[in-house]
C-alpha cells in the first residue's frame, strides 16, 4: 500500500481510508482482508476492518501527501503516474464518510498529472458520489467495476457504462466462470483479467478457455485485453497443456503462465511494468492505432489513455 506496488497495471496503490465488507464471490478470498487481520489493524473500537460493524479508518496525513509527489514527478518526468485507488477499500462504499471521499475527489483534482483508476464492486453507488463537476467526467480518473462472473457482469456493468468517464474499465479477477461481455463492449475500453492468488490450495481455478474467450470478445470490439496472472491453482481437464514436470511440494502439474501468455499472442509480460509504460513501448503486435493495445485503452477522446495531455 504505497509509493511501490506489485499490481502490473498500476505504479502505486493508495487508500484514503482502509476497510471494506464482502459483497460478492470475489471477496470470499479477500486479500486486502487478509492483509488487514495479519497485520492487526482495527477500527477505534476493536473491529475488525472488513467486519459489517466496522468503522472505515482514514489513512495518514503524512500518507495523504504521497500523491502530491507523484504528480510533481510525472510532470517533471513528462510521464502519466497510473494509481490504484483504493486497493484497501472502496471509493463508493456506502459505509464511507461523505466527507473523506469530497477529500479525495480534492486530492484528485490537484494531481493532474496523475491517473486514478477507482474500482469498485458498488457501481450503483457512482452517480450519486461523484463531484458536483464531473460532467462528462475527469480526465485523470478511470472508472472500472469487477466482474468476476456472469451475475456480477449483468448487475454491475449497467451501472458503470451509464457514467460518463475518460475510461472506463473491468477487473475480472478472479476470473470464476465464462463470462459474456457482448452487450457491453462497445462502452468499455479496457479489461483486466486475472487468476485468484495467495490462498495456496484454495485458490479457485481459472480454465484457460475461458481467458481465451474474453481476449476474442475484446479484441473483435477493438478494446484493449490485459492478462495479469494465473489462478494459484493449476488447470485441469482435457486438452490442457501443462508440463508434466511436477513441483516438489504438491506434486501436480505446473502451468506454465507465460506460455499460455505466447499462446494468446500477448507478448507484454506483466512483470515488466516498464514495458506498460507507453503504446511505443509495446511490441509492434500488440499495438495498433485502430484498435489500441492488448496492454493499454484509448481514452474516449480518442487519445491514447497514457500519453501526456
Amino acid at each position: 500500500m504505497g509509493t511501490t506496488t506489485r499490481i502490473a497495471w498500476c505504479d502505486s496503490t493508495f487508500n484514503p481510508w482502509l476497510g471494506c465488507m464482502r459483497v460478492s464471490p470475489a471477496c470470499d478470498h479477500c486479500y486486502a482482508a487478509a492483509l488487514s487481520w495479519r497485520t492487526g489493524r482495527r477500527d477505534r473500537h476493536g473491529l475488525d476492518l472488513w467486519d459489517p460493524h466496522a468503522r472505515r479508518v482514514r489513512t495518514s496525513p503524512d500518507y495523504w501527501g504521497a500523491p502530491l509527489r507523484w504528480n510533481r514527478d510525472a510532470l517533471a518526468a513528462s510521464r502519466r503516474h497510473r494509481v490504484f485507488c483504493a486497493s484497501m477499500a472502496d471509493v463508493f462504499d456506502n459505509r464511507a464518510p461523505s466527507a473523506r471521499r469530497a477529500d479525495l475527489w480534492q486530492l484528485i483534482r490537484a494531481t493532474p498529472a496523475v491517473d486514478w483508476f477507482c474500482l469498485t464492486k458498488r457501481p450503483q453507488n457512482i452517480a450519486g458520489m461523484l463531484p458536483a463537476d464531473w460532467g462528462d467526467g475527469w480526465a485523470n480518473v478511470w472508472l472500472g467495476t469487477t466482474t468476476e462472473n456472469q451475475i456480477e457482469a449483468r448487475r454491475r456493468i449497467p451501472h458503470l457504462v451509464a457514467i460518463p468517464a475518460a475510461v472506463r474499465f473491468l477487473s475480472v479477477e478472479p476470473l470464476l466462470e465464462a463470462i459474456d461481455l457482448s452487450p457491453w463492449l462497445g462502452e468499455l475500453d479496457w479489461l483486466i483479467v486475472g487468476g485468484e492468488s495467495g490462498v495456496g490450495n484454495r485458490s479457485r481455478p481459472m480454465h484457460p478457455d475461458w481467458v481465451r474467450d474474453l481476449r476474442d470478445q475484446v479484441r473483435a470490439a477493438g478494446g484493449a485485453f490485459f492478462l495479469n496472472k494465473w489462478a494459484a491453482t493449476a488447470p485441469s481437464g482435457p486438452g490442457l497443456s501443462t508440463s508434466r514436470a511436477r513441483t516438489r511440494s504438491s506434486g501436480r502439474p505446473t502451468f506454465k503462465f507465460r506460455t499460455f501468455r505466447a499462446d494468446l499472442g500477448l507478448a507484454c509480460d506483466p512483470t515488466r511494468r516498464d514495458r506498460l509504460k507507453s503504446p511505443a513501448s509495446c511490441p509492434p503486435d500488440e499495438f495498433d492505432v485502430s484498435t489500441g493495445s492488448n496492454c493499454l485503452p484509448h481514452r474516449r477522446d480518442g487519445r491514447n489513455a497514457l500519453s501526456a495531455r
